[in-house]
């Protein structure tokens, strides 16, 4: 028993050894560009800590079937033969050293790891052969057999148990055998997961540095390629949008985004405030009196519209965060079956708001009270190169109230609204909220509202967020940098409601948009924008209120264009919903489940719906 969890401790180290080897020959491999970044070295060194987590996880993926075939040897008191195993072993190592050869090979050619995309060359291997130069093709076959070669030895030098029997002497003490095969699967699983967080590792985990390299060389390769394969295939496998040619599709949603002038009604007193997003988490309309919801709900909401401009016909084109963050920041409308943060080789082909936000002085940053490795956002938001980061375990205030997603909104964000304070101006900050999300373990500093008990706890979480609003405001109007500062109070999605709305609805993925702050005009406040939009236009609008173009944001218009085509868009994994001010459609499958166009022009802008849908996923399906 010793010797089997001896082991299986002992394969975890080598593989532990080996993952860190490879990563020193690819950041070796690439070293004069880590000059010209000028990244420190202390960064690369925090890079191999910051790559344990995900190495760990890759690990564990590999050792279930060497523990399980020893642990069945062990109770049948077989002579246990390792040599068996050694080609078990022998595929592991070959494999992932040529994953980090052809990632070296990838990375000098597309900037990014090891993807599906890459792979698929594969499919026409002289074109890779005649694409890639003789010397680096002999390298890197020289290095993978190197390696492969000296890994293998070392397996079996080193790690390979000698073989043994048991004699009849040895009695086996069977009560030790469950346990220590529970405890073993359960930490095998554990260190799969990514230990004890409520949310399981991903990619994300190893994007923590400014510099890209950095975080290209921290991901494990093996575990990237995998989630990269899973999440491909899922695309590929739902790929169910052929109403149309792509050509046609093209056409037909360019021709819908044409404009007949580019005249923008500006809305500020100035061109450079500081813009601060506060991003409600699952926020329906719902729950904003002059929406239609109840006004118990959210009263400080509801006070600061007095000074704001309400969007009282505002629409999330999906229902996740993560789909929401690339809307507001990429301008990309929400995707079925997946979503842009999932596909890290696909991340240079969608444009950024940070980027021409950077070049006109703007410092970026993005603060959340638990942890961005959920939905791979934390990857997204790293390559995007926002300045500043701020996550849950970054703040050291033990008092703070914290849940099983994180710290609490009323703790969060007055906190955040002093850290502001360190930004240099102007700034362009999002704080994302978190107690609206489930398990909905806010704490009890008010006193809650009756409701029927399905819908209480969200309907709840939403008026503590509510209090936590004003908090933040209160907070907010202290600092020096207030009277300069724009502010977007808006939800990232939406969420079933007390009004039961189906999900397949434009009603359901109605959210709020509140824009106030003194920079605002005058004229504009306590008023409504009553046009169709929805949370793709963000930083097209933005931009142009900036005076600064927006032709890279394709998907994203601005809405204060005067001569601005009202629709808005909602994925839906089989369809789609499609919205303009002659009335709106949803499309499940084939079935159409809503269809208020008159009838005179229903075919024409139905069309126009499925082909927007069509050639944003073939688009997408082509980067």
């Amino acid at each position: 028993m010793k010797k089997y969890v001896i082991y299986l401790v002992k394969i975890l180290v080598f593989l532990l050894v080996m993952f860190a080897t490879m990563r020193i020959v690819f950041i070796v491999n690439y070293w004069h560009l880590v000059n010209v970044d000028m990244v420190p070295f202390t960064e690369i060194l925090k890079g191999f800590f910051k790559a344990l987590p995900l190495d760990i996880a890759t690990a564990c993926f590999i050792l279930p079937i060497p523990a399980i075939v020893m642990f069945v040897c062990l109770c049948v008191n077989k002579n246990i033969s390792y040599r068996w195993m050694r080609w078990y072993f022998y595929i592991i190592i070959a494999a992932y050293i040529l994953t980090v050869m052809g990632e070296i090979g990838i990375y000098g050619e597309w900037g990014t790891k090891l993807s599906a995309k890459a792979l698929a060359y594969l499919e026409n291997p002289s074109e890779v052969v005649n694409t890639a130069s003789t010397q680096q093709t002999v390298l890197l076959l020289s290095l993978w057999s190197c390696f492969t070669l000296l890994f293998c030895w070392w397996y079996v030098r080193w790690i390979e148990p000698e073989t043994t029997e048991r004699t009849a002497e040895q009695k086996p003490d069977w009560y030790m055998y469950p346990a220590v095969i529970i405890i073993t699967v359960g930490l095998i699983f554990l260190g799969m997961r990514g230990g004890f967080s409520e949310i399981p590792i991903s990619t994300s985990s190893g994007y923590f540095s400014n510099y890209k390299i950095v975080n290209i060389m921290t991901v494990n390769p093996a575990y990237n390629l995998a989630e990269n394969l899973t999440n491909a295939a899922k695309v590929k496998d739902n790929a169910h949008f052929n109403y149309m040619d792509f050509d046609t599709a093209k056409a037909i949603t360019e021709e819908t985004h044409e404009v007949e002038c580019d005249s923008t009604m500006m809305i500020l007193k100035n061109d450079r405030p500081n813009i601060v997003i506060i991003l409600l988490e699952s926020w329906s309309a719902d729950l904003i009196e002059s929406l239609g919801g109840d006004p118990s709900i959210a009263p400080n909401f509801h006070a600061m519209e007095k000074d704001g401009l309400l969007f009282t016909n505002f629409y999330a084109s999906a229902n996740r965060s993560q789909q929401a963050i690339a809307s507001i920041f990429g301008g990309l409308p929400g995707l079925p079956v997946t979503t842009i943060t999932n596909h890290q080789e696909k991340y240079y082909a969608i444009p950024s708001i940070i980027q021409p936000l950077d070049s006109l002085g703007y410092y970026s940053s993005f603060y959340f009270g638990g942890e961005l490795n959920y939905g791979n956002i934390l990857s997204y938001l790293r390559y995007n190169e926002f300045d500043r980061i701020v996550e849950g375990k970054d703040v050291k205030n033990q008092r703070f109230h914290k849940g099983k997603l994180g710290i609490q909104d009323a703790d969060m964000l007055p906190w955040a609204s002093t850290d502001i304070n360190s930004q240099p101006e102007p700034f362009f900050t999002t704080i994302f909220t978190l107690s609206t999300h489930s398990p909905y373990d806010y704490p009890k500093i008010f006193e809650e509202l009756e409701w029927p008990q399905l819908e209480k706890v969200f309907v709840n979480s939403a008026k503590y967020t509510d209090i936590a609003l004003k908090l933040f405001m209160d907070r907010a109007k202290q600092q020096p940098w207030y009277d300069n500062t724009l502010f977007l109070f808006m939800a990232d999605h939406s969420h079933p409601s007390y009004k039961n709305y189906p999900l397949e609805s434009f009603e359901y993925h109605k959210i709020p948009l509140l824009i106030c702050g003194k920079p605002l005009n005058d004229s504009l406040r306590g008023t409504t924008y009553d046009k169709i939009c929805g949370n793709t236009d963000i930083p097209a609008t933005l931009l142009a209120q900036l005076g600064v173009k927006h032709n890279q944001f394709f998907w994203s218009k601005d809405v204060f264009n005067t001569c601005y085509r009202p629709f808005a868009f909602f994925e839906l994994y089989s369809g789609v919903g499609w919205k303009t001010e002659e009335g709106e459609c949803v499309v499940n499958n084939d079935n159409m489940l809503k269809n208020t166009f008159p009838e005179e022009l229903s075919d024409s802008l139905v069309r126009q719906g499925k082909a927007y849908m069509q050639y944003h996923f073939d688009l997408f399906n082509q980067y």
